[in-house]
């Protein structure tokens, strides 16, 4: 399963928007209704909802990882629900990273799992019964700020610094997934991710509804295996052009790039063209962790392509230091408010 966002999301609103804005304005309704009807199974433990205003990556991914190291850090016992995007499991489900495959449980899923217990699962609460028998006392949820069904403590709302809200219209104009304001009224913190002015007016809004702000950026790991090469880079992810900056970061010279839709499943012919073009052109092939992730798990093919390719890992810097741990305390005593009338002194 794949998704790709119209380019015209992402720029100035035109006549594409404003032509679906009734259906825009309907799904709006209805999105922002069922945010504030929604009946959310309380869980007996702390729940913090890392989501985003929109669809595509706005880098959810990176900030899990980050909050679960640092709940470790603190001593916890982080487990990260997910709802399996791009895979095909339809029961809850613990991901096994030794024989589970992308195409099975998602590709953001595998990546997850090598840093905390990720359940996947279209209904989150019965994911979260599975974590919590494993022994997790402290619940991430990827995603499911909108439409989950369990309830969560605090909810922290990823949006890109460059791209912002695109064109700020609603799916099926633009891709907000609710109008902006019902979604600053239920998130607890924004997370600015990156750098540009695309995200300036949202923080100024959430800032006078009096929503903290933090920021973070994203910092290639390992940038010596690239620096100085000749690459042909490939992803397949919500906003390719992310992964290309990153590399160019790192040191690369990105001499041939190549798109695909967000979770895209690569096929063998895409793969022999891939391998052929490189190999023709004597460039080193570079990817995403994610588009690594469904390689490895993939094809014989597949797998033969992610050996002879390079992976960039990235890793989430935030601005402040000290935020992922505030992040994790404000989370619990939310919830021990919650469980227990008032927050336990610390």
């Amino acid at each position: 399963m794949t998704s790709e966002a119209p380019p015209f999301w992402w720029e100035t609103a035109d006549w594409r928007a404003w032509a679906l804005w009734p259906a825009s304005a309907i799904y709006g309704f209805v999105a922002a209704r069922r945010m504030i009807g929604a009946r959310r199974e309380a869980l007996d433990l702390p729940v913090l909802c890392v989501g985003n205003f929109t669809v595509g990556g706005a880098g959810k991914t990176p900030t899990v990882v980050a909050l679960a190291a640092e709940a470790r850090r603190l001593g916890l016992k982080p487990g990260v629900l997910s709802r399996g995007y791009g895979g095909s499991v339809s029961e809850p489900h613990l991901v096994d990273v030794h024989h589970d495959t992308a195409r099975h449980v998602g590709d953001e899923p595998m990546l997850i799992a090598q840093h905390a217990p990720v359940a996947v699962s279209p209904d989150r609460a019965a994911g979260a019964r599975i974590l919590i028998r494993l022994g997790c006392d402290f619940l991430l949820m990827d995603d499911g700020f909108q439409s989950a069904r369990v309830h969560f403590d605090q909810a922290l709302l990823v949006i890109d610094a460059a791209r912002g809200l695109g064109n700020g219209h609603v799916i099926p104009g633009g891709p907000m997934r609710a109008p902006l304001l019902s979604q600053i009224r239920f998130a607890d913190a924004i997370l600015a991710i990156g750098i540009g002015a695309g995200a300036e007016e949202t923080v100024r809004k959430a800032a006078r509804a009096g929503r903290p702000v933090h920021r973070a950026r994203v910092k290639p790991r390992d940038a010596a295996r690239i620096a100085g090469k000749q690459l042909l880079a490939f992803a397949g992810i919500g906003d390719p052009s992310k992964f290309f900056a990153t590399v160019e970061e790192a040191g690369g010279t990105i001499a041939a790039r190549r798109v695909f839709g967000d979770h895209h499943p690569f096929t063998d012919a895409e793969i022999a063209e891939l391998s052929a073009e490189a190999d023709q052109a004597g460039l080193m092939l570079v990817t995403t962790e994610k588009d690594a992730m469904r390689l490895k798990t993939g094809t014989q093919a597949a797998r033969a392509l992610a050996e002879k390719t390079t992976t960039l890992p990235i890793d989430l810097v935030f601005d402040d230091l000290q935020v992922p741990r505030r992040l994790i305390e404000d989370t619990v005593k939310a919830f021990e408010k919650r469980r227990f009338g008032v927050a336990k002194k610390r």
